[in-house]
């Protein structure tokens, strides 16, 4: 069962308490984790679809292949989005490889539950024995940038993940705004917020999305694209039905959104065409094959893949973004403080206090003059 708090002031943070945990770990090794026994083979191998060449996915009460139910991509996680380049055009794990991720898997889970008391960390309960989520250009490599793409990638903004400054709004990303991870970054997997509600009727499909909540609808009447003059943070979406696969092209997007995890990652631009690919293969998997074409940030289209899973008793629950989010307000206000502390030392003669640029520094230094650390479950 998965849970979202919605307490975005945290996000930030987050990778740097998984940073740190992985620390604690490198510096203290334990004993090898006993291995669950959905983690011993690569999961892929388990499909229905791949053991029985003959089984069919379930259908709707309509005739479509289902796809509803409440899913997620925590047992995707330990898959790189791109490939090790020692692992050349290789698309699958060897067995040393294999044994070693599911082990590293399985100890991370176990560090979360037994050790770890700071931050939300979910894990699935099996292992995929992928290479890279991208699967085209052979070798898994994003392919090179336009020199436009380039040039929008140094330029964007890294919001809360970055040194500042935050002056107003447009310092900070749509992740940290609440307002989309975009549509690739809504379906990455990250340490938390990964699950997928799917429902569906004759006419349409709808994905929820828990992070950040956005649900995207996708008619299938086989009505046109909106007018190339509109333009929406999620595009606009068609889907049709290849036998059990369900198609779904979407186009009309911004060029303020990007195709990493989280919304971070290479902006996209108008031009983007997304074509997303769904097909069951599981009563408990779905596996996602999404093409990004947009030939105004990329040199040439690439694929990636995607297994979407499902376990008993998981629920997607409310993700109350805005209403926990304290990242904006919090960052102007330290800023605000910043400004104070350099004009009291001009004022003093004294050189201006260094900025924290990254979080590594704010994570492992100690506290300033006026700061200090304290624990806000207790009261305090």
């Amino acid at each position: 069962m998965t849970v979202s708090f919605g307490h975005r002031a945290l996000l930030g943070l987050a990778v740097a308490g998984l940073t740190a945990a992985a620390g604690a770990q490198d510096a203290a090794p334990a004993a090898p984790v006993h291995v669950s026994a959905l983690r011993s083979v690569p999961a892929e191998t388990t499909a229905a679809a791949y053991v029985d060449k003959n089984w069919k996915a379930p259908r709707t009460s309509w005739g479509h292949p289902s796809f509803e139910g409440a899913w997620s991509t925590d047992d995707f996680r330990g898959v790189p989005v791109t490939r090790p380049r020692e692992q050349g055009n290789r698309t699958q794990l060897t067995p040393e490889e294999f044994a070693k991720r599911a082990q590293d898997i399985e100890s991370g889970r176990d560090f979360s539950v037994n050790v770890g008391t700071f931050l939300r960390h979910e894990f699935g309960l099996r292992t995929f024995g992928y290479t890279s989520m991208i699967v085209d250009p052979p070798d898994g490599q994003l392919p090179a940038l336009t020199p436009a793409a380039e040039a929008a990638a140094a330029a964007q903004t890294r919001g809360t993940f970055g040194p500042g400054p935050f002056d107003d709004f447009d310092d900070f990303s749509l992740y940290d705004r609440c307002i989309t991870r975009g549509a690739i970054g809504s379906l990455l997997p990250v340490i938390y917020g990964n699950g997928v509600r799917i429902t569906q009727n004759p006419e349409s499909v709808a994905i929820s999305y828990e992070m950040i909540h956005d649900t995207r609808v996708i008619p299938l009447d086989g009505r046109p694209a909106l007018d190339s003059g509109i333009r929406q943070w999620m595009g606009s979406a068609r889907g049709r039905f290849e036998g059990d696969t369900l198609v779904i092209e979407t186009t009309n997007f911004t060029d303020r959104t990007s195709v990493g995890s989280n919304g971070g990652g290479v902006p996209n631009t108008v031009a983007l065409k997304l074509t997303e690919r769904l097909t069951r293969v599981d009563p408990t998997m779905i596996e996602y094959v999404a093409t990004i074409d947009d030939p105004g940030a990329f040199t040439k289209p690439w694929t990636l893949r995607v297994m979407i899973t499902s376990r008993p008793g998981y629920e997607v629950f409310e993700y109350s973004c805005h209403e926990g989010n304290g990242a904006v307000g919090h960052s102007l206000s330290g800023e605000r403080v910043y400004e104070r502390q350099v004009a009291e030392a001009k004022a003093k003669g004294l050189p201006p206090p260094a900025r924290a640029v990254n979080h590594d520094q704010i994570r492992n230094g100690v506290p300033g003059e006026g700061q200090r650390y304290f624990d806000i479950n207790a009261g305090e």
